[in-house]
């Protein structure tokens, strides 16, 4: 049996031009929203990524899978998995993937509820830690 991921994780909800980033704690189960990182055309700022794994060292790496509501895969799930192979590629870290759908609508609909409302209409880094509070009470 493989040993349990333990301590900090880093989660994204990945999309073509703004990239949304999350840190949890295993101990917890908890996860807090961390920076959205810009993308030019599919193209991820590699090194505001660099700096947030300098910073929180995590002991793993979440990824979203965008799927259909029926399960099937739509344009931005291979781009996704893509992504999630490099990180693991670059920073020498597991990556799990977890599939996903509607979390940035989730993310928006807790935006709207919450009390302290920032003028940022980008809730990318929201949507990165639904996904990453999903994994965590799944996988811990």
């Amino acid at each position: 049996m493989p040993k349990p991921i333990e301590g900090s994780i880093i989660g994204f909800d990945f999309g073509l031009r703004r990239i949304g980033v999350a840190i949890g704690q295993t101990v917890t189960q908890t996860a807090s929203p961390e920076a959205i990182v810009n993308s030019q055309d599919g193209k991820p700022d590699w090194q505001s990524i660099t700096q947030l794994f300098e910073k929180w060292q995590p002991a793993a790496i979440v990824v979203g899978l965008p799927m259909r509501l029926d399960g099937s895969e739509q344009p931005l799930t291979q781009p996704a998995r893509k992504f999630g192979q490099r990180l693991s590629g670059r920073y020498g870290r597991p990556v799990f993937f977890i599939e996903e759908q509607l979390s940035s609508i989730e993310a928006e609909q807790r935006h709207a509820h919450s009390k302290k409302r920032s003028k940022t209409p980008h809730i990318d880094d929201h949507a990165a830690q639904i996904i990453l509070e999903n994994w965590l009470q799944q996988n811990t």
